[in-house]
């Protein structure tokens, strides 16, 4: 144990001894506020965190669980600036430190209270989602994202702006004044970024297609995958990604393969030339007995079709033509196949000939 001499000397020497115009024991007590502040702060932290998890896993309060988990980040920052301002009481600085120690402390609060309207932007995320989440287009749920961007974005340059203004006395408008003869070149260099705006506002109120839908787009075919500010994005049906700016989107012809309500097939079934009147009647039955029972792939106000419909150069042509629904393209291939293995079954059953590309030639005598 030390005697009490010993801590007479280390008092004196940290009440008496000076660093940069201070006594150790201001550099100390500096030095203990800002690690108090940060321990508390991780701290603090951890149990917004945690309890974030709590409520997002039991499902009581997930606006509560966001907003908790907005505090989480932000509650150290705020705790830093809270030990600067305490320090600045018993510190010892010119005036110019001063104001400039203060300058730090109020941008530390700012970016705290920013960091929190920035984290708090998923409270509104999540609302947004719950809304649209009831309608059945998901081209609203891709839009979410996009408004989380701009809120997040608008909430970095209010903070930049008002640091600036209020705590380091920049003149705002002087600087905007200022940069209004590069406005002009700046605008023409974002011609192309605002006509990709105004297409993404095209496709967000016309919504030619939504997530999920197979599109034809500018010689492309695939899967719209995502839609941004300036560009949207299709997997085509090869598995690479097509971006596509929205610019051109606006402006182009859009087909929308994901809307079809059936899919259309147009069969030609040709016969021999040799096959009689009779069997010809017999096979057009046959089709349509097939078809019928089939019926429920069919839709009520198209049902399917059957026509001797052509005296072709090698064969007697049977034209079909049937629309299937729901239009599900592999449910379309299956049904397709399954009629063509029962169609040629019942074929050569009945003794009816398919035709193929034949040539009699005559050979002219010497």
């Amino acid at each position: 144990m030390p005697s009490p001499g010993t801590v007479s000397v280390v008092i004196d020497f940290f009440a008496k001894e000076k660093f940069i115009g201070n006594e150790l024991w201001r550099w100390a007590g500096l030095f203990a506020l800002l690690l108090v502040s940060l321990v508390a702060g991780k701290i603090a932290s951890f149990i917004f965190q945690r309890q974030a998890g709590k409520l997002k896993s039991s499902g009581q309060s997930p606006i509560l669980a966001v907003f908790m988990q907005s505090l989480a980040g932000p509650i150290t920052l705020l705790l830093l600036a809270a030990a600067g301002y305490l320090a600045s009481a018993f510190f010892l600085m010119r005036k110019v430190a001063e104001q400039f120690w203060v300058n730090c402390c109020n941008t530390l609060a700012v970016l705290a209270a920013g960091w929190f309207a920035f984290k708090l932007v998923d409270v509104m995320e999540y609302v947004l989602l719950k809304w649209t989440s009831k309608t059945e287009t998901l081209l609203d749920d891709q839009l979410v994202p996009m408004v989380r961007k701009a809120l997040r974005v608008f909430v970095a340059i209010v903070v930049v702006l008002f640091i600036a203004q209020n705590i380091f006395d920049w003149d705002i408008a002087s600087i905007i004044a200022g940069l209004g003869i590069g406005g002009l070149a700046v605008a023409l260099a974002a011609k192309d970024t605002l006509a990709n705006l105004f297409g993404s506002v095209t496709i967000f109120s016309d919504r030619p297609f939504q997530m999920g839908d197979r599109i034809k787009l500018a010689g492309h075919d695939g899967i719209v995958e995502d839609v941004g500010f300036r560009s949207t994005r299709i997997r085509t049906l090869m598995g690479h990604q097509i971006v596509i700016p929205n610019s051109i989107i606006a402006n182009e012809a859009i087909e929308n393969i994901g809307r079809r309500p059936y899919l259309k097939r147009v069969l030609e079934i040709g016969v021999t030339y040799d096959t009689p009147p009779g069997k010809l009647n017999r096979a057009i039955k046959i089709i349509q007995q097939m078809l019928d029972a089939r019926s429920e792939n069919f839709p009520a106000d198209l049902p399917p079709r059957v026509f001797f419909s052509e005296f072709a150069a090698s064969s007697l042509t049977i034209t079909v033509y049937y629309w299937f629904a729901p239009p599900d393209w592999w449910a379309y291939m299956q049904f397709n196949n399954d009629l063509n293995l029962e169609l040629l079954e019942r074929f050569n059953a009945e003794g009816i000939d398919f035709a193929f590309p034949t040539q009699t030639v005559h050979l002219k005598q010497g």
